[in-house]
């Protein structure tokens, strides 16, 4: 979903405090994404920057689907009930978030904590 519609679905999300857990996370494709936990919610989430689809026309031109850079795209990951249980899970998340995929490690942190399914 888009950021407007995911805060739309619970107004706790717009008055909470959010703590911002990097802005640079990439995955094996090299897209980039937003880490953010909201304190009211307990909500760990990515924001996904716009991944544009491409097409070639006949001449052999690439084009770019408008419609594919509006906004960005939201996933909630789990939800993690405290500020010091979000540290003791992603303890090293600064580190890893520079690594070429660090979604992955993220995907790791979250199964072997029980928050997520690998």
């Amino acid at each position: 979903m888009n950021i407007e519609e995911f805060y739309s679905e619970d107004e706790r999300r717009r008055s909470s405090i959010e703590i911002e857990l990097g802005r640079e996370w990439r995955d094996a494709a090299n897209v980039r994404y937003e880490l953010s936990w909201i304190e009211d919610t307990g909500e760990l989430y990515i924001m996904r920057e716009p991944v544009p689809e491409f097409f070639e026309d006949p001449l052999g031109g690439f084009h770019v689907d408008k419609e594919d850079l509006e906004g960005l795209q939201v996933m909630a990951l789990c939800t993690i009930a405290s500020h010091e249980r979000l540290v003791e899970v992603l303890a090293g998340w600064e580190a890893a978030m520079d690594a070429p995929d660090g979604i992955s490690w993220l995907k790791a942190k979250l199964s072997a904590a029980g928050l997520r399914d690998a």
